[in-house]
């Protein structure tokens, strides 16, 4: 079952549409308000409010926030800055330089995508599901958000059942009219370019088998911060009511 706990939190009952068949994967989806429960976790590490600013509620950093105590009963919050970057992504260095990074995600992790299939990863020297490695993210209390434009295929959804915590903590809306491609982690570095959520796009297929794909990784927010709100503004449905394509959305976020 696609994960729809998080959808009271929205203020609305969970959204179930009855997609091919009953099994686990097959039966509902999720999605929670923009960014509140980040706005939450942001007072808890009582982040300075310029951090909470526009209309996302985070706006993209490029640093870290570490608490530092003061006294016994008193600490304080230090960013401490970064340096900017930007690369260009080709090819093979989708899997070693933006795969690699699903790993190591310390809060939030956004995917979009258009076609999406059962890609597999490196890890501990064996292959695994990414779904696996997302299911860990999730254990880890990562918030995890995925955006794509059709149904997978039947390995994404076996695979999908497999890992019991996709069905309950697992975010995703789905869009036909979805064709970016980018992944936003820990609102601080994207990626953002032509590879789409498959073996031969992002995964770990060989140089002579993949497809020929090109984006950007950077951490600049000048770039992030319209991919985070791009995404965002899709997520939550803005688009829904004036789109001119309703009717080839059988599961319609609002």
């Amino acid at each position: 079952m696609w994960g729809c706990s998080t959808l009271i939190a929205r203020g609305r009952p969970p959204h179930r549409v009855p997609v091919l068949e009953s099994r686990a994967y097959r039966a509902s989806k999720g999605r929670t308000a923009p960014f509140g429960m980040l706005r939450a976790r942001s007072r808890e590490l009582n982040y300075p409010p310029e951090s909470n600013t526009l209309s996302a509620g985070l706006t993209a950093t490029v640093g870290k926030y570490t608490k530092k105590s003061v006294t016994k009963n008193k600490s304080k919050v230090i960013f401490t800055p970064m340096p900017t970057f930007t690369k260009y992504i080709q090819n093979e260095e989708h899997y070693s330089e933006v795969i690699a990074r699903i790993a190591k995600v310390r809060e939030t992790l956004w995917i979009g995508t258009a076609d999406i299939k059962d890609v597999y990863v490196k890890q501990d020297g064996e292959s695994m599901p990414l779904l696996g490695q997302l299911a860990a993210l999730l254990k880890r209390g990562v918030g995890v958000r995925l955006v794509h434009a059709k149904e997978p295929g039947p390995n994404f959804r076996e695979d999908f059942d497999r890992f019991k915590i996709l069905a309950t903590d697992l975010e995703r809306v789905m869009c036909p009219r979805v064709h970016f491609k980018m992944m936003i982690f820990d609102l601080e570095t994207a990626y953002i370019g032509s590879a789409n959520l498959t073996g031969a796009g992002i995964g770990m297929k060989s140089s002579l088998r993949r497809n020929f794909e090109a984006g950007i990784l950077t951490n600049d927010p000048a770039l992030v911060q319209p991919a985070i709100e791009q995404f965002d503004t899709l997520w939550m449905g803005s688009h829904c009511k004036n789109c001119g394509r309703q009717e080839f959305c059988g599961d319609r976020i609002k």
